[in-house]
């Protein structure tokens, strides 16, 4: 077990906090910066630069409570690495985007990778986190066991939030043990026989943990114990995928992320969504990843023509760029919803002068 907790870094978290007590005196706004790996997701923040790097370091960690610890400016590499050596991991594979890539940032945007549907999210791992508020005091929420609480869990709240509540210095997470085994495959197939093909796997408890289209064929990756793997492996057939494909696609290396300078959409669409009725769209010209339900797209298309399609279907886009100067990058809100965020704000932030206008002009 390690429980690591030095005066440097309570010096980190003093410093922080006097900065944000300034900057709440004057109305002044600040712009909370980890890695900045993530600086595309979002609109731009005019402020002065709040730096989390200093307030780094794991500084609980119990393996067979399987309960992490971690301060904001870490390194997300660092605290998967610290988890690797104990044979553990982040379930919800989160993406880096970068070396510089820190654990604020991940969760902050609350962004997971290729395992979500199969392992969950960024916000169903969270058990706690500390977070500065705009009088400069460091609050503590939740805890680090899971359980079941009544009002607000404000420490799942701040998971998504783009910093725009309080400074989060330090979050704890449930992780899980590695996979005993891996084995990725390459399956040549239509998109309408892919769906059909995860539709029947569906309804088994088959050990797919990934599952993504593009190129005219099916990848897949099998996690879990060696047996289960290989049998299901021999079942499916197809050929052998290099497991770093997942990685390259959750980071967006894969090539099909660097063509083009058209802007890049996420779709977040509800699983078994079909075919969306989009101008001059097809399906090479996107990956189906979550088995469907995350659908990357490069193209030049008319923004709100998209997101009304995807708001029939009961999803949303969200534009991570290049960036049309009259397109948000994530879909207006309804009044009604609206309106309960800058109540949200306003209670949290009555300055406003956390990240104001990142998400939201209103926010």
């Amino acid at each position: 077990m390690t429980n690591a907790t030095t005066p440097k870094d309570h010096d980190a978290s003093a410093a922080l906090a006097e900065r944000i007590r300034e900057a709440n005196a004057e109305g002044a706004p600040l712009r909370i910066v980890g890695g900045d790996t993530r600086y595309f997701y979002g609109r731009e923040v005019e402020g002065s630069e709040l730096s989390t790097h200093e307030h780094r370091g794991i500084s609980f960690y119990d393996p067979v409570e399987l309960v992490v610890s971690v301060r904001a400016g870490t390194p997300l590499a660092e605290l998967e690495a610290a988890l690797a050596e104990q044979g553990q991991m982040l379930p919800f594979e989160p993406p880096r985007y970068g070396i510089a890539s820190t654990v604020g940032g991940m969760v902050a945007t609350g962004l997971s990778g290729p395992r979500r549907p199969w392992a969950g999210s960024v916000r169903d791992f969270v058990l706690g986190a500390r977070v500065i508020n705009h009088e400069g005091i460091e609050q503590r929420f939740g805890g680090e066991v899971m359980k079941n609480v009544a009002g607000y869990d404000l420490s799942r709240l701040m998971v998504g939030a783009q910093g725009g509540l309080g400074l989060i210095t330090e979050v704890s997470f449930k992780v899980l043990p590695i996979p005993g085994a891996t084995h990725s495959l390459h399956l040549e197939l239509s998109l309408d026989e892919a769906r059909r093909r995860l539709a029947e796997w569906g309804r088994e408890p088959l050990p797919i943990s990934a599952a993504a289209w593009l190129d005219g064929a099916l990848h897949l990756r099998l996690e879990g114990g060696p047996s289960s793997v290989a049998a299901t492996r021999a079942r499916i057939g197809g050929d052998d995928l290099d497991n770093g494909f997942w990685t390259a696609l959750r980071d967006q290396r894969l090539p099909f992320f660097s063509e083009g300078r058209a802007p890049l959409w996420r779709l977040s669409l509800p699983h078994r969504t079909p075919e969306l009725e989009l101008p001059g769209v097809d399906e090479r010209l996107m990956i189906h990843d979550w088995a469907g339900a995350q659908r990357w797209l490069r193209a030049e298309l008319d923004a709100e023509t998209l997101r009304r399609a995807c708001q029939a279907a009961g999803g949303h886009a969200t534009c991570y760029g290049p960036r049309p100067a009259d397109v948000e990058p994530f879909t207006p809100l309804p009044e009604v919803l609206m309106k309960y965020h800058r109540n949200l704000k306003a209670q949290l932030d009555p300055k406003g002068i956390f990240n104001p206008g990142r998400l939201y002009a209103a926010l």
